[in-house]
């Protein structure tokens, strides 16, 4: 018994792995949800057509390469969602198949394939289905389509229209070879079953015993070159050049790090003259253009030397420093808080102002 219940599970194992894997892919043969292809695979199989479903350029050249030599002409049906084909592969997909039918294409997809159809809006919303309009074979044949969320295009034979003006759900060109249909709703599981759509299909897609569902992916992108590192640009005496220019740096360190000479060690506290100090914070306010600064620092100074000189104490107002030097010197209070608070904007203005402050505690001192 329990030799037949491992048999069993091995048979439906097996049979499992060697079943079609079914995928999520939007518009392929292996996907039967909605918006899947895979009902409109099998009519057109038992219709007597081949389909074979590509995800690469490559691949698919080749299949329509071996069924010609078979004596085969092939139809390719291109779903490029997100636009990975360039112009020329485009083109020449066009000159390799019996008939290439392009759905939903992109702008950049009809600009690349060269042909006369381009892009003219969409259709509209109120529109539910299409009539044929037009005298292709096709069309006629399969009567009303759906206009699920589908766009127009103008140029060759079009058909489908929306508004009567030249547009259409569906343009043939190139006496047929080019096909663009609007709409990925009329190929798709969903609507497939309802109005014209599986008759538009079959006889869009099955006028060739081969079809080759064409997906195109990432690996269809055509990758350019890396662009070239510096290694590359670079001329060959730079593999010389580079070390040598090198060696010649480290001798220029080592050259002027011993020109330098010994540490010498100075026993602290370092005494520095209140001149210097002095000088040194001016010479740092000048390369730094600092007036406001400087006109601050001279302004405190001066107030603090006059306070002291007119016996105010510790603390008092700049208001009263002006008022004690103006009583002390005979003079108008308010311009001598003007003097004294007087905001020099150059370099030469702050050097006069400071001059004037000079003076004027040598005046009160010497009163």
């Amino acid at each position: 018994m329990f030799s037949l219940v491992m048999v069993v599970a091995l048979a439906v194992i097996l049979a499992v792995q060697l079943s079609p894997r079914s995928d999520s892919t939007e518009l392929s043969i292996r996907n039967p949800a909605p918006n899947g292809a895979k009902a409109a695979a099998e009519i057109l199989g038992r219709h007597g057509v081949t389909v074979e479903q590509s995800e690469s350029f490559e691949e698919t050249l080749a299949s329509v390469a071996a069924a010609r030599r078979k004596g085969s002409g092939s139809t390719v049906l291109l779903y490029d969602q997100r636009g990975f084909l360039e112009g020329e592969r485009l083109r020449q997909l066009l000159s390799a198949a019996d008939r290439l039918v392009v759905v939903s294409p992109r702008l950049a997809t009809l600009t690349g394939l060269g042909g006369t159809v381009r892009q003219a809006g969409v259709v509209p919303e109120a529109a539910t289905t299409l009539e044929p309009g037009c005298a292709v074979a096709d069309a006629e044949a399969a009567g009303t389509v759906s206009a699920d969320q589908g766009f127009l295009y103008t140029g060759g034979s079009t058909c489908y229209g929306a508004t009567g003006n030249g547009r259409g759900l569906y343009a043939a060109a190139e006496n047929g070879k080019l096909v663009v249909l609007g709409s990925t709703a009329i190929i798709g599981n969903r609507l497939l079953d309802e109005n014209g759509n599986a008759a538009l299909t079959l006889r869009t897609l099955g006028s060739q015993s081969h079809l080759v569902w064409y997906l195109p992916g990432v690996a269809d992108l055509g990758f350019t070159a890396s662009p070239k590192t510096l290694d590359d640009l670079a001329p060959d005496w730079v593999a010389v050049l580079g070390p040598w220019l090198t060696f010649v740096a480290l001798l220029a360190v080592f050259w002027r790090g011993r020109r330098l000479g010994p540490l010498v060690f100075e026993p602290l506290p370092v005494i520095v003259k209140a001149a210097e100090t002095a000088e040194g914070r001016a010479r740092l306010y000048h390369d730094a253009h600092a007036v406001d600064r400087a006109a601050d620092n001279l302004r405190a100074g001066t107030l603090v030397r006059l306070a002291g000189s007119l016996r105010l104490g510790a603390g008092v107002e700049s208001a009263d420093v002006s008022a004690a030097a103006a009583r002390h010197l005979g003079r108008d209070p308010a311009d001598m808080y003007r003097n004294l608070h007087r905001r020099p904007q150059t370099e030469a203005e702050l050097v006069s102002w400071a001059q004037e402050l000079s003076g004027l505690e040598k005046e009160v001192t010497s009163t």
